[in-house]
């Protein structure tokens, strides 16, 4: 493009201060604590399968259970879902699903057996 499409193009910008670079934006970063969560390991009524259960969330809603579920089943690579409130992911995965916790600013508990 020309300068003739820029209406700006004709001016001189000698004698002014030079502009503020563009600041990176900084990352957005969870609360520092969310709350205490208990991670449970159920084999009880689930006919002999072992399920990794997360309960005991105050102050989020059923979208962000969602959310912090589907990275469960993610890192964990096993199948989950979200019921009654609480996160269920299959398997033994107490350890997996305490590091995402964590990182999203929960203090999990490893709670019962």
């Amino acid at each position: 493009m020309s300068d003739l499409n820029n209406p700006f193009g004709s001016l001189d910008s000698s004698g002014f201060p030079p502009g503020k670079p563009d600041a990176p934006k900084p990352a957005v970063v969870p609360p520092k604590n969310r709350g205490r969560v208990d991670i449970v390991r159920q084999k009880a009524g689930r006919g002999g399968k072992t399920v990794t259960v997360v309960k005991n969330f105050v102050g989020i809603g059923l979208p962000e259970k969602e959310k912090l579920a589907k990275e469960m089943q993610r890192s964990c690579g096993t199948g989950g879902m979200v019921k009654d409130g609480q996160i269920e992911i299959q398997g033994d995965q107490r350890e997996a699903v305490s590091r995402i916790l964590a990182a999203a600013g929960f203090r999990p508990v490893m709670a019962g057996g």
